[in-house]
Formats: structure tokens, C-alpha cells, sequence
């Protein structure tokens, strides 16, 4: 079957993107630093080919955004309305049959080694995870065998601490999970701090 690889991106725009990170150092330098890694993911996910690569964009009306411009416009989707969760469950509904990894688009330290695995995980598990530093995940995936639980992500209050505790207490119990690396997402000035350590 064929592996999905999805960013959830956004388009890099002063102001739109990393609003805590730009709280610390400015809309600008935020915008900036955004650009730069999402730029950096896609580049080194679409080079691997042991997977399709698909951008799920925000605000959706900005498929063409220079910014993706290694993604053919026909792996573009707009992430559409409705909270974190109910976007997140999106591509699971509607790619193509075969394994779906969902990740965020400000993971600097992520590779393909990384995705590689969680797919690799996916070959056991109904569910898989990239649990993030702060409390948060940084990847979810599923195999597809199956409908996604109706319940995932219901309740879970987004940019929290307990964000992938309460997210994988949601899961019932005849679904099988698995962790894969722990990776760091940078929300924050702090997040950005730990990166240049």
C-alpha cells in the first residue's frame, strides 16, 4: 500500500504563524523562522521515496504560496474549518488507501529516519504517536485498516500540557497504539532557545 506523508502547514505570513513564538521575538522574525523550516521539511520529505508526500494548507484559499512549490499543486488540500482535531482527522478520511502520518510543520530535528519508523510502527499498530517535549504530539499516524475511533481527539483542550495524554485517553481500548520519537515542536521563544543550545 502506499505510505502518506501529510504536513500541516501554513502559509508563512507575518502575524498568521507562530503567534507565541512572535510574541518573544516579532511577527517578522517568526514569520521568517517558519518559512525556513517548513521550507527545510519539505525539502527533505519529498526527496525520500518511500512515501507520497500531501501539504494540508491553511488559510485554504493559499494553495499556491511560493512556499510550496516542491509539492505539485495536486498534493495540496486546504486543511478546511473546524478545530485542531477535526482538521487533524481529515486526511485520514479522504487521501487515498494506504497508511497516513500526519506531522506539524515547525519540527526542526525531524527527518526521514523519523517518519520512516512511525510507519514501520503502523505495520503492528492501529495508531501511532510522536510525543513532543512540551506535552503535545508531534506526528500522529494510522494504518487505515479501519475507520479512525469517532472519539479521537474529542475533548482535548489544544496547546496544553496534557495534550497527548488526553488524546490517547480518548482512544478505546481495542485499538492499538505506539509512541515513536520524542521530538521537539517550537511554539515559543523557550522552544527556540532549547533549539539554539
Amino acid at each position: 500500500m502506499t505510505r502518506h506523508l501529510v504536513i500541516f502547514a501554513r502559509a508563512p505570513q507575518a502575524g498568521r504563524v507562530k503567534r507565541r513564538l512572535g510574541a518573544g521575538i516579532g511577527a517578522m522574525a517568526a514569520a521568517r523562522f517558519y518559512r525556513r523550516i517548513l521550507g527545510a521539511q519539505i525539502d527533505r520529505m519529498t526527496r525520500d521515496p518511500r512515501w507520497n508526500l500531501w501539504l494540508f494548507i491553511t488559510p485554504d484559499t493559499e494553495r499556491t504560496h511560493p512556499a510550496w512549490h516542491l509539492v505539485p499543486l495536486s498534493r495540496r488540500r486546504p486543511q478546511c474549518r473546524g478545530d485542531l482535531g477535526r482538521r487533524m482527522k481529515r486526511p485520514f478520511a479522504i487521501l487515498p488507501p494506504g497508511p497516513v502520518v500526519l506531522v506539524g510543520s515547525d519540527i526542526p530535528a525531524m527527518r526521514a529516519p523519523h517518519i520512516a519508523r512511525a510507519f514501520d510502527l503502523l505495520g503492528r499498530h492501529d495508531l501511532v504517536f510522536g510525543p513532543a517535549v512540551d506535552g503535545g504530539f508531534w506526528l500522529v499516524g494510522a494504518k487505515r485498516t479501519r475507520p479512525l475511533p469517532y472519539t479521537l481527539f474529542d475533548g482535548v483542550i489544544w496547546s496544553t500540557p496534557t495534550v497527548l495524554a488526553d488524546t490517547l485517553a480518548g482512544i478505546p481500548p481495542h485499538f492499538t497504539t505506539a509512541l515513536a520519537d520524542t521530538l521537539d515542536d517550537v511554539d515559543d521563544a523557550e522552544a527556540l532557545r532549547r533549539l539554539a543550545l
